[in-house]
């Protein structure tokens, strides 16, 4: 295990997911079931899921293309989607 790499993974992933739409979604939904442990095991996880989902993809790109594509593509992705947002078209 590589502690750095997973240091700086949970303090990226933490610091992304404060006030984002999923932490606002997991407040609503606890607020509105008044089941909070049955909300934070679903948000739990589907994050998990998610995360496997990157890191699968992540390891698979990585066979084929140069980390400056992949990095490209996905900084693509995250303007797109923030424009997106930003017209309310998402």
């Amino acid at each position: 295990m590589d502690w750095r790499i997973l240091v700086s993974t949970f303090g990226a992933i933490f610091l992304a997911e404060i006030g984002d739409k999923t932490q606002l979604a997991t407040i609503t939904l606890a607020a509105s079931t008044g089941r909070p442990l049955a909300v934070f095991a679903g948000a739990a996880l589907a994050l998990a899921t998610v995360s496997g989902l990157g890191v699968v993809l992540g390891g698979g790109f990585s066979a084929y293309l140069p980390l400056m594509w992949i990095k490209r593509a996905a900084a693509c992705i995250f303007v797109t989607i923030g424009l997106l947002m930003l017209f309310d078209r998402l």
